[in-house]
């Protein structure tokens, strides 16, 4: 048990999260989504979460445990393509995890994951955490172009909107 994290988490309230993830904010993330989505046969996911609480908290839960536990809950791997991609960002520890389904995993190698989540990362040190949400989208949905085309048959099987956790 980390003393330390659970003191961090338990400060982090819900208008911490919203300081950085304004509605407006939330929004355009979601159109972010949508438009990349006509661009490839992909589904995207961003979830934030301000801080954890509960038993993930007191298990000293890693955001990598966490998003995978998320991905799991909302079913981002019921996808027909196995083509389903979670953006997690675990705010009070500035945590950023990419975890892809195994149809992306096959194609895309997870150091590129990695290295977006830098890159959201350094954006997040900033200040700047749309612009680090808005160009991690853009820098997956490059891969899912590659990879995932938009076919005739080509359906929106997960919601664009984000998750506020």
């Amino acid at each position: 048990m980390n003393i330390k994290r659970i003191f961090k988490h338990t400060l982090r309230t819900q208008w911490y999260l919203r300081k950085y993830f304004t509605t407006a904010a939330l929004e355009s993330i979601e159109k972010e989504i949508a438009q990349s989505e006509t661009q490839h046969s992909g589904e995207i996911r961003f979830v934030v979460e301000g801080a954890l609480d509960g038993a993930p908290l007191f298990k000293d839960q890693s955001a990598h445990e966490r998003a995978l536990d998320i991905f799991s809950q909302l079913r981002i791997w019921d996808t027909q393509n196995n083509n389903g991609l979670l953006i997690y960002l675990l705010l009070a520890d500035h945590a950023v995890e990419i975890i892809a389904d195994r149809g992306i995993n096959a194609k895309v190698d997870k150091n590129e994951w990695q290295t977006i989540c830098r890159s959201m990362q350094s954006k997040f040190a900033q200040g700047n955490f749309h612009e680090g949400v808005v160009q991690a989208i853009r820098s997956v949905t490059k891969h899912l172009v590659e990879h995932f085309p938009v076919s005739a048959h080509d359906e929106n099987e997960l919601p664009n909107k984000p998750v506020v956790l």
